[in-house]
Order: structure tokens, then C-alpha cells, then sequence
């Protein structure tokens, strides 16, 4: 399995200016090939893909304004392309907007490949360098792995961080046990699971908003293009790296924590994108980190060896009575505890949802069932199920 470890680290002056020179021949490269890709569109109805805007690179190399693009290691403008490519096919395929020219202010990363680095006695080396990285190593690479992809990223803030990824057979699957659970995600609880315990939500942008707000109001009496303004951004940069690296910290501790105890973790398969449109409740979903929290979920149990099923979105876990099964017709937010009208059990609403969404995703891992009970009686009925299927267009 690939795995891949991140790193501060301190450049030279001397690594600084090559950097710096090299993150923007990258997003030189990558900014002209969209405009490119975008006016062969608009303009002659043109597709180009990957094979010629790396034609283009070699003729842009030869001209003389853009000479200094020889300067650099070709690798990451290479990478740079590949990059813009995966973009478009990811456009293409519905899963992000359309590309977006990358900005000075945003800092940048650049991709070294196997060819373009060195990573001797413990040490990375980059290409057109002879000096290696002063990396902070917080911890090592295994022995016997190899790095085959090395990431130089510029954090607005003027942090470095270089990303090392390697294949780690190492990798060993945790001891299988019994215990199963059920996660029910929230605002004010941050997890709820089916046991019935709670985990608070840190709501880290509400921790750090009086001091971002200070430091943004700042920024905004600036003179643009001023060096204050330039401090003042820097400043405002940081507190923004402060709220992500505490709301990081605090979900790899919780969800490496899940996958130690439980083998076997259901959730929901929110459509955090569409919630988020609900401009109420936008800041509060997104300072959670659900979409984060689901992703770490996923490629932990993986490496050790755990099962995660998700539920499907529409699955009413909380309407549902884990006790009977009876469905309420309505069930407003603002409702935390409700009795079954049916059996007249008490239920904590977010303990209820722990406890369905456990049973569906058992039920799933088992035998593969549908969680949509509206699903499984056209189906049991004889109707054939468009899972998998593509409907004709219409005439």
C-alpha cells in the first residue's frame, strides 16, 4: 500500500530561490496550458489533452521570453500538466468545477518523480541541487522502503512542507474483534455512536474567530500592494493554518481511535456539498470536517484491516424507531428526544440514528442487503433495479 509522510522543513537561500523559481515555472506552465485548453474550446471547438500541451511546453522552452523555464527540473512542469489534465477528467466526470488559474498569493507545490530527486543515507536531494533538505523529521520512513514521489508545497503563510510518498509493505492488519458501531455525525456532537457515547465538537473557526477577525480587519485598512499589507496577509494566513492543523490533529486522533476499537465502523454517506448550501448551517458542517472525517475513516480501515460500510444518504436513521422499526412522517431539527408513537420507547435522536445506521450496515456487510426499505419492496415486487444501468435518453 502507498503511504505518504509530511515534513516541515527549512530551505538554504540558495534551495529557497531555486523553490521559489521552480513554483513559478509550474503554475507559469500550468496557467498557460488552461488558457490554452480553454481558447482551443471556445474557439475552434478543440479538444487538446495531455500529449499536446507537452508539445507546447517544448516549444515554449525554445522561445526566447520563456527561456528561464530551462532553469528549472522538468519534472514538475511535466507533473504540472498531468496534474491539469486530472483536473479536466475530473470536470469531465462531475467530481469538481472546472479548473481554476493558480494564484501567487496561494503559494504553490511542485512534484518531484523518482528522476528528479535523490533519497540517500536518509536524505532527499533535490534535482538542481547539491545541498539536501534540512527535513524536521518527526518520524522515519521503514526500512527497506523507497520514496518514488516527493511533494514540495509553499503554504500562504511561508511554511514549507515536503510530502514523501513510498510503498509500505510493512503494513500490518490490526487483531480482528467483535466490537461493531454505528456513527452518527453532528454539530454541537461532533460523533454520536451507537453505544451512546458522545464526542463534543472543538469547533476550531469559533475557537480562532475573535483573533482571525482582528488580524482580517487589519489587513483590510492595508495600502494594497504595500509590504504591510504583505505582513498583514501572512499574518491572516496563519491563523487559517492554525483552524486546519487543529482540526486535523483532533479527527486523525479520533478516527485512529475508532479504527483500533471497532471492527467493524457503518456511517452515512453525507452529500456534504449539497448541505452546504444551506447558508444557516454552512459555517457550522463545514468547520465539523465530516467529508475529512470520512475520508481518514476509510483508508485507515483499509490499512488495518477493519470494514467500513457507509449508509446510503437518504436511509431515515433518524426517523426510524431502532426498537420497532416504525417510521415518523416528520422529524424538524430542532427535536433532540422523541417517544415511538407505535411502541412509546424514549429515544435520544442521535443515539437512535447510532443504533440504525449500525443495524443497515450490518445488514449490508452480511448479506448485501438494501438499507432502502421503499427500494426493497419494488424490488421484492419484481421490478428491475437500475443500479449499475443507463437509462436511454429520452426520444
Amino acid at each position: 500500500m502507498e503511504k505518504a509522510f509530511s515534513y516541515r522543513f527549512y530551505p538554504t537561500p540558495e534551495q529557497e530561490s531555486l523553490l521559489w523559481r521552480t513554483l513559478g515555472c509550474v503554475r507559469l506552465v500550468y496557467n498557460k496550458a488552461l488558457h490554452e485548453r480553454t481558447q482551443g474550446w471556445y474557439e475552434r471547438q478543440e479538444r487538446i489533452g495531455y500529449e499536446q500541451t507537452s508539445s507546447m511546453l517544448t516549444a515554449w522552452k525554445k522561445q526566447e521570453d520563456l527561456d528561464f523555464l530551462n532553469e528549472v527540473s522538468c519534472v514538475p512542469l511535466q507533473q504540472g500538466l498531468r496534474h491539469l489534465q486530472r483536473a479536466f477528467t475530473n470536470f469531465f466526470a462531475g467530481r469538481a468545477k472546472y479548473p481554476n488559474f493558480k494564484k501567487k498569493r496561494n503559494g504553490g507545490s511542485a512534484e518531484f518523480t523518482k528522476s528528479a530527486f535523490k533519497f540517500r543515507d536518509g536524505k532527499i536531494y533535490l534535482a538542481k541541487s547539491l545541498e539536501p533538505l534540512d527535513i524536521r523529521w518527526s518520524r522515519q520512513i521503514p526500512k527497506g522502503c523507497e520514496p518514488f514521489s516527493v511533494t514540495v508545497r509553499l503554504h500562504p503563510s511561508g511554511r514549507w512542507h515536503i510530502s514523501i510518498r513510498f510503498d509500505a509493505p510493512t503494513i500490518q492488519p490490526l487483531p480482528i474483534n467483535d466490537n461493531a458501531i454505528g456513527i452518527d455525525l453532528g454539530i454541537t456532537s461532533l460523533i454520536v455512536t451507537s453505544n451512546g457515547d458522545k464526542v463534543a465538537n472543538p469547533k476550531q473557526f469559533k475557537k480562532h474567530y475573535k483573533r482571525l477577525k482582528r488580524v482580517q480587519k487589519n489587513l483590510s485598512r492595508k495600502q494594497k500592494g504595500s509590504k504591510n499589507r504583505e505582513k498583514a496577509r501572512i499574518k491572516v494566513a496563519k491563523v487559517h493554518l492554525k483552524i486546519s492543523d487543529s482540526r486535523k490533529d483532533f479527527l486523525h486522533k479520533l478516527t485512529t481511535n475508532l479504527v483500533r476499537e471497532n471492527q467493524t465502523i457503518a456511517v452515512e454517506s453525507l452529500a456534504v456539498k449539497n448541505m452546504v448550501k444551506n447558508h444557516k448551517l454552512a459555517l457550522a458542517i463545514s468547520d465539523s470536517g465530516w467529508s475529512e472525517l470520512i475520508r481518514q475513516l476509510d483508508y485507515k480501515c483499509l490499512w488495518y484491516g477493519r470494514n467500513l460500510v457507509k449508509i446510503d444518504q437518504w436511509f431515515p436513521s433518524s426517523k426510524r424507531c431502532s426498537n420497532c422499526g416504525h417510521i415518523v412522517d416528520k422529524m424538524p431539527l430542532n427535536i433532540r428526544d422523541w417517544q415511538c408513537p407505535n411502541c412509546g420507547i424514549n429515544h435520544d435522536r442521535d443515539v437512535n440514528a447510532g443504533k440504525n445506521i449500525l443495524a443497515a450496515g450490518l445488514a449490508v456487510l452480511v448479506c448485501g442487503a438494501t438499507v432502502r426499505p421503499e427500494q426493497s419492496k419494488s424490488v421484492q415486487a419484481g421490478a428491475k433495479s437500475l443500479l449499475g444501468k443507463k437509462q436511454k435518453p429520452k426520444s
